[in-house]
């Protein structure tokens, strides 16, 4: 493929432009281009000529005037994009009796622009090498772009999710029987694998100058007990029977502590691991697990204390002393005359007459969906079919973060910038006495001593500041989780039901049905679904 050309040429009466056709899909001759060469010889033309000679598609020749052809050397713009990434030269054609450029001449002129690295021969002796390549942008140099490398990473063979939610059935129950949410492992299994980083490589630009690729991350495995390490230290696996979990980015194996059920024949419950267990949990006994407790049964007037999730099958009857508290979620079929804590999420059928507080949101939506009697807390939102009863139970729901959130929250901004303060004081006290100091000033015990506690306070003060900081930004997150909070109705939700988000609050005087509450303006308003 060639582009199509033009070149000053002798006539029989004169001389003129010749114009050559473009081959095999080439670009045509640019009239501007070639109007721009005539001015800059200062030639005169007619416009006209040129336009038709194009419009023909032929090889032709447009007669500029009488006399001599002019001897004009071959001419040759150069460019460099902005990147300093590649560099193109446009080859215009010499007059018929007019001289080539050099290609030694032409390496002098990219070497005095100092364009040294990426040069491509191959498109230069195309040139140099024939009778020219004109009119066509010549990439005759590019840049290497730096190849970007590959953080580590670690591949677990395992669900690493925590807070799985149960299956809903067909007929609108829950699935409380097949959570899968304890990871089993069995002795030399593989649990996760570190891939190594892959290191980038350097690029350059058409200057040699270097470029970098981006930096990656390494990686190395966590773990805790009942785990080994492979040789080359890029696996672990596990060294028992047991359950696998991952927290904070590091892998805990425990085992599983299974049993029929919890009462007289078993005494009290407390493992390090999960416990699961096949029955019931008689009243007046205690399980406590560092993991999940799963119960296949009914929980009556027990008290169950797991760090990571409850998940009970067939639900709790607390008889006004059992109780619930999880690091983790609680999924229960119902709860009733129980008091239930939970780190994440309570998902269940009903609650009734009970007091409930989740770390993120309370779902009580399938069958019944009902709240009855009681107080139910979420730091999120709350959401039900029916909440109260039209015989007037007295239930209370709250969203969203203890008014005492916002005075801890400012109070703790009061005494940063306190702090600060201290702090600019100090320094200003320790850089003059440094300054005395180097021009010989001479400081007794007392003052040195003062300037050493003074230092000291500093640096305790700073580390105070630290940590009010990271408190500062966790009292930031729950004042931003009262901007959602949110109870939501899907059936109806009756009198007699005070309902408290943040520090407003509204005591129904009528039912709603199909309804949410949300904060607004400092009051808890009823919106439509």
């Amino acid at each position: 493929m060639r582009n199509g050309y033009f070149r000053l040429v002798g006539m029989p009466d004169g001389y003129g432009v010749a114009i050559y056709r473009p081959h095999e899909d080439g670009e045509e001759v640019q009239i501007g281009e070639i109007l721009d060469y005539l001015d800059s010889l200062e030639i005169g033309y007619e416009r006209k000529k040129f336009e038709l000679a194009i419009m023909r598609g032929e090889d032709t020749v447009c007669r500029l005037g009488s006399g001599t052809c002019p001897a004009c050397a071959e001419q040759y713009r150069l460019t460099v994009s902005e990147d300093g990434m590649s560099a193109t030269v446009r080859f215009i054609a010499p007059s018929e009796c007019g001289g080539r450029v050099s290609f030694d001449a032409f390496m002098r002129e990219l070497r005095a622009r100092n364009i040294t690295h990426g040069i491509d021969m191959e498109v230069l002796q195309d040139h140099f090498q024939t009778t020219g390549v004109y009119c066509t942008d010549l990439v005759i140099a590019r840049g290497k772009l730096p190849v970007q490398g590959e953080d580590a990473r670690i591949i677990y063979h395992f669900n690493t999710d925590l807070h799985r939610r149960p299956a809903q059935r067909e007929d609108g129950s829950v699935d409380y029987f097949h959570m899968t949410t304890i990871n089993h492992c069995h002795k030399g299994e593989e649990l996760a694998r570190i891939i190594p980083e892959v290191q980038g490589e350097n690029g350059f630009d058409i200057y040699g100058k270097p470029l970098r690729p981006k930096g990656v991350k390494r990686k190395s495995l966590k773990f805790g007990r009942n785990i080994d390490l492979s040789e080359d230290k890029r696996s672990i696996s596990s060294a028992v029977d047991g359950h696998v979990i991952l927290v904070d980015d590091k892998v805990f194996v425990s085992a599983i502590y299974e049993l029929d059920c919890v009462g007289v024949s078993t005494g009290n419950i407390d493992f390090e691991g999960s416990v699961e267990i096949r029955g019931d949990v008689s009243a007046n006994y205690e399980v406590k697990a560092g993991g999940n407790v799963i119960v296949n049964g009914l929980v009556e007037g027990a008290k169950i204390v797991a760090g990571g999730n409850i998940i009970i099958a067939k639900g709790m009857n607390g008889m006004g002393k059992g109780s619930l508290k999880a690091g983790g979620d609680i999924v229960v079929k119902f709860l009733e005359n129980t008091k239930a804590v939970s780190g994440g999420y309570i998902e269940t059928e009903s609650i009734i007459n009970s007091r409930v507080s989740a770390g993120t949101e309370v779902r009580v939506e399938s069958k019944k969906g009902t709240i009855m009697g009681g107080y139910v807390q979420a730091r999120s939102r709350i959401i039900a079919k029916t909440i109260g009863s039209d015989m007037g139970t007295t239930t209370s729901l709250e969203v969203g973060v203890n008014p005492m959130v916002k005075t801890q929250y400012s109070r703790i901004r009061k005494a940063m910038s306190d702090h600060n303060e201290s702090i600019s004081n100090a320094g200003v006290i320790l850089s003059n006495f440094k300054d005395k100091v180097e021009k010989g000033v001479k400081y007794n015990k007392a003052q040195i001593n003062y300037i050493k506690d003074l230092a000291k306070t500093v640096k305790d003060k700073a580390a105070e500041l630290e940590e009010m900081g990271r408190q500062l930004e966790k009292l930031q997150a729950m004042l931003e989780i009262q901007k959602l909070s949110e109870i939501l109705v899907y059936d109806e939700i009756f009198p007699g039901t005070t309902i408290v988000i943040g520090d407003a609050t509204k005591i129904l005087q009528t039912s709603y049905q199909y309804c949410k509450f949300k904060r607004e303006q400092g009051e808890v308003r009823m919106l439509p679904l």
